[in-house]
């Protein structure tokens, strides 16, 4: 689509809004999305953004012209998917900033965090907002809720590189800032406080509790080698419940050189406190690092399930880029990257042995193929993983390819699973309910630490066991919103920490504790749980 025919069909005007009233009033009498939005066609190109019908459909319910239709709305609105997880996800970007890694695959771009790309999707919204994380916050909000997107339940993934490595004044700052635009509380002519200026986080999170968008969820990304007990404990602070770690590889010769700075020891170390302290662990695996075979990256990613057992995972294949330094190395014959087909071999083959306990984010990194210089520029990897298991009749069991997504359930259909697994640190047991053909409607992760579990020196974790994680699938409703067949108003989370509760009693521990988010708190509280001083504590 041209400029101009962009333009054409994002700037508001009230015929545009007379012609959505016209779309949404045949795909509600029948005609096709795809037809009706053909048929309206605007000059001097283009089609309507959804955006438009998204409004045109509020407008005519308000009005009286039409009743509210559940069905039609989500016929109208882009890429339901993305709320098909329960939550919506609201990305955004830390300020460039030194990274204390000198890999060879990473990009550097003066402009961007330390491997990231000023064209990638996320990183151009940093960019363009400045990195300012209230800008971005609610910037990205506005988007979603224009789109027809329930917002009030939001995880915030902060992406940047290596966040530890940033000033905790400015980390501070930062959530405190994602945190005011949750809360909705700017006002014109209301002073903003500087970057790194003290600020009252605890009171931002207080007020988030029962906020119009509560967050539901933090996440940060860093390095193995930065987690400590006493980052443990200040992530907490901040609200963190999910980590994402660059493992990369747990070949201990392909980290060095590759220059990645640590060892796969200080990954295990790294994986073992933060599941100490309750965190959800995703583990970043890049096949095709300089020294890499396909047959090495099959044995190194078969070592992920071998006491590390992440509860998701990236995999990101190394991509050959011109401001790498890695480029300098395949310029003199000493890289290769894999081809398309082999890396379609590649992860086909290691899909299916995927644990059903573990959840694949990601098959490759969203980096525009303009960027790769030699190898795979495909960007619909994970369809032709797909359309390769296919053919050999195979499949992946992993979470996201067993959500139940928008189908209706029937609570009395389901099975309880009760898997459990051993870690090098604790035993755990993903509890959930599946539909009859196998649909993961939800799940909890309960850990129970062993002899093996680090010492946090946190008084709310002794003699606990830990929910890591309590998730219900289905199309994300906003709060107190219900609808047939939804799997999140099913009583289903409620279920599954009586289940929890009771296999820790029978383990012999006295109580429960909860990594909960700052927008969950009240789910908790409401169900028995009280406040530590860190997390959510049930005696049991």
């Amino acid at each position: 689509m041209s400029k101009e025919s962009w333009l054409a069909a994002n700037t508001l005007t009230p015929e545009k809004i007379a012609l959505a009233r016209r779309v949404v009033d045949e795909v509600r009498r029948g005609r096709n999305l795809g037809d009706s939005l053909r048929a309206h066609a605007l000059k001097p190109g283009g089609v309507l953004g959804k955006s438009f019908l998204v409004a045109a459909y509020h407008e005519m319910v308000a009005d009286g012209t039409m009743t509210a239709d559940t069905l039609l709305f989500d016929k109208l609105r882009m890429k339901p998917v993305r709320t098909l997880s329960g939550v919506t996800t609201v990305t955004v970007l830390t300020k460039p900033y030194p990274c204390p890694g000198k890999c060879i695959f990473c990009p550097t771009d003066v402009r961007m965090p330390k491997s990231y790309l000023p064209d990638e999707p996320g990183a151009m919204r940093g960019l363009e907002h400045q990195f300012d994380p209230y800008a971005q916050t609610r910037s990205r909000i506005t988007q979603l809720e224009n789109l027809g997107h329930p917002t009030d339940k939001i995880e915030l993934l902060i992406l940047g590189g290596t966040w530890s490595s940033y000033r905790r004044d400015y980390q501070e700052w930062f959530v405190a800032r994602c945190f005011d635009a949750l809360n909705d509380i700017h006002r014109e002519g209301r002073e903003e406080p500087p970057e790194g200026s003290v600020v009252n986080l605890s009171e931002l999170q207080s007020q988030n509790e029962t906020a119009a968008h509560r967050n539901v969820g933090l996440v940060i990304e860093t390095r193995p080698d930065e987690i400590t007990l006493d980052e443990l404990r200040w992530l907490r602070r901040l609200g963190v419940t999910k980590v994402q770690l660059g493992a990369q590889s747990l070949d201990d010769h392909i980290l060095e050189i590759n220059r990645r700075g640590h060892d796969a020891a200080a990954t295990q170390r790294a994986v073992s406190l933060l599941r100490a302290a309750g965190f959800k662990i995703v583990l970043h695996w890049m096949p095709n690092l300089l020294g890499a075979t396909p047959h090495s990256d099959r044995a190194d990613f078969a070592r992920l399930w071998q006491g590390f057992c992440p509860d998701e995972i990236k995999i990101y294949p190394n991509q050959l880029l011109a401001n790498a330094e890695l480029y300098q190395y395949w310029q003199r014959g000493e890289f290769h990257p894999y081809t398309t087909p082999e890396l379609i071999e590649l992860i086909a083959d290691i899909k299916p042995t995927i644990p059903r306990y573990c959840r694949v984010n990601r098959v490759i990194r969203d980096i525009p193929s303009t960027n790769v210089v030699e190898g795979n520029r495909r960007t619909s990897l994970r369809q032709d993983i797909q359309i390769e298991m296919k053919k050999r009749g195979t499949h992946c069991e992993c979470i996201r390819c067993r959500e139940v997504k928008g189908k209706a359930v029937h609570p009395d259909s389901l099975k309880l699973n009760d898997l459990p697994y051993q870690t090098d640190s604790a035993e755990e047991r993903f509890i959930s309910f599946v539909t009859p053909d196998d649909q993961l409607a939800g799940f909890i992760r309960l850990s129970l630490p062993s002899q093996n579990s680090p010492a946090t020196e946190m008084s709310d974790l002794e003699n606990a066991a830990l929910i890591r994680e309590v998730h219900v699938y289905g199309q994300s409703l906003p709060v107190g919103a219900e609808r047939a067949g939804a799997a999140q108003h099913a009583g289903l989370g409620a279920r599954l920490l009586v289940e929890a509760e009771a296999v820790a009693r029978e383990r012999g521990f006295a109580r429960l504790a909860v990594i909960s988010a700052v927008g969950t708190r009240g789910y908790y509280l409401n169900r028995g749980f009280e406040r530590g001083e860190l997390y959510l504590v049930k005696a049991i």
